[in-house]
């Protein structure tokens, strides 16, 4: 197996990088525009907009757009097992026509739709993957970290504005969001650190991207504790002063609060990533692309033109939010079904809208790129943590439902001491196998607790 990497995705090319192209090889080129053209001496097409200049590695070759490139380049996508996912495409179109059919079957419905977002998503990390190939190199990481953190956001407001007092998705939402880092902790950088190791003796990766991504873990997490440590502490001492009430009440003004102060360290963050650090991440990830073993194949390989990673990323985004919205109007039919709200949202909702950003990152584990998968395994924990739960909680505050930061103990007992553990992990620089398959055994572990947890509704340490 000498690479996770699609051998079908990767064409003949006449040139490496640097080579000069004979009159022949430049006729070639030009009768098959699926080839990437890289060092020529007149590069219109590589200029996105008259803005800046794309970069080797993102460049297409082509301009407009292709339908049948586009076709065969997306469904080729950048790897063996993102490949494997467009064959469950056709998903898609069967939970549509089920959701408006069929609406009676509910847990077909939700299967199908459930299924359905992973190609979805898949095809959004890969579009947007592209697209950052053609920017600079940070700012296309946090863009690729962004458009796929859209499917959360998505589902996370499409659960808030179907929530009411007769079906609350608030705890939903709540588990989601410490879900969401507890996969990107442990499920994903624990595979990132399996794969990786099964190649190589230990993996090694850059201290500035492990220690400013812990960091902000830590203080993400003391944010997110903050809310539901007040509630703990004072639900035993209400009395007819300090009602039950006022407690909750003043639970969801620090939780207000505490949002408004996390956005604000959002900014802090992408502030010092795009402006002030930006050079030191730049070469961070310059040196990892270096490093990428299988780096000639992916320069040959056949890209999206920027105008398709534009219609890539529309046609997935709509999918998305298609099977987001039937997911969601059948969670109360699940959970009556015996399933609780914890289960569903601290393991079932994440493992599906993170499922792209996944695969991405074991990729590039497998290809010797730790820095690259390492920001996409904490990036997206981070912007969880300091943008995604923030949105909902001033969502919420916009549309008067008591979405808080007031999340059940024991979960956020479970964030933090993960946070923790993979700080540990993190704090040599390096990793290696045996550290990744213990930090999925944690996730296992969690994932069959969280099964028993009961429901809000038969027990809770955040609600009256």
């Amino acid at each position: 197996m000498g690479s996770i990497r699609s051998s079908a995705s990767r064409g003949p090319h006449p040139q490496a990088s640097g080579d000069i192209l004979t009159p022949p090889q430049e006729k070639d080129l030009q009768e098959n525009p699926m080839l990437p053209l890289h060092e020529r001496k007149t590069h219109p097409h590589r200029y996105v907009l008259g803005l800046f200049r794309v970069d080797s590695a993102g460049e297409s070759g082509r301009k407009g757009f292709h339908p049948a490139h586009f076709l065969r380049v997306c469904s080729r996508s950048v790897c063996t097992a993102s490949m494997i996912v467009n064959i469950l495409w056709p998903f898609v179109p069967a939970a549509i026509v089920m959701h408006f059919a069929r609406p009676d079957l509910h847990v077909w419905v939700f299967a199908l739709n459930y299924i359905a977002m992973v190609p979805s998503a898949n095809l959004l990390g890969f579009a947007g993957g592209e697209l950052s190939k053609k920017l600079p190199k940070v700012l296309g990481v946090l863009l690729e970290t962004a458009l796929s953190a859209v499917v959360e956001i998505v589902l996370f407001m499409v659960l808030l504005h179907n929530s009411s007092e007769e079906q609350d998705f608030i705890p939903v939402i709540q588990a989601a969001i410490l879900g969401s880092i507890l996969a990107n902790l442990l499920l994903c950088l624990g595979t990132c650190f399996f794969v990786g190791g099964l190649r190589r003796n230990e993996q090694v990766f850059h201290e500035a991207v492990s220690e400013v991504g812990t960091g902000l873990l830590l203080v993400a997490g003391f944010g997110l504790l903050i809310p539901s440590a007040f509630y703990t502490a004072l639900k035993g001492s209400v009395n007819t002063e300090f009602t039950l009430h006022q407690l909750e009440q003043d639970a969801l003004t620090i939780s207000r609060a505490t949002a408004v102060i996390l956005l604000v360290a959002f900014f802090v963050y992408l502030v010092f990533n795009l402006h002030s650090h930006n050079s030191i991440f730049d070469e961070i990830f310059e040196s990892d692309e270096a490093q990428d073993e299988d780096r000639d194949q992916e320069l040959l390989r056949a890209k999206l033109t920027f105008f398709e990673c534009i219609v890539a990323i529309v046609i997935s985004l709509t999918c998305v939010c298609m099977s987001a919205v039937f997911l969601v109007q059948e969670i109360e039919y699940i959970v009556a079904l015996g399933v609780s709200d914890n289960f569903m949202g601290l393991i079932l909702v994440p493992l599906v809208e993170k499922a792209a950003e996944h695969l991405t990152a074991v990729d590039e584990a497998w290809d010797n790129q730790m820095n690259f998968a390492l920001f996409h395994c904490l990036g997206p924990s981070i912007q969880t943590a300091l943008l995604n739960a923030p949105l909902a909680v001033i969502a919420g505050w916009g549309l008067d439902k008591k979405m808080s930061l007031n999340f059940e103990i024991f979960m956020v007992v479970l964030l933090v001491l993960s946070i923790l553990v993979v700080g540990n992990f993190l704090r040599d620089g390096k990793s290696n196998y045996l550290e990744g398959a213990l930090c999925v055994l944690v996730y296992v572990i969690i994932a069959i607790t969280s099964w028993y947890y009961p429901g809000v509704e038969q027990a809770s340490t955040n609600q009256a």
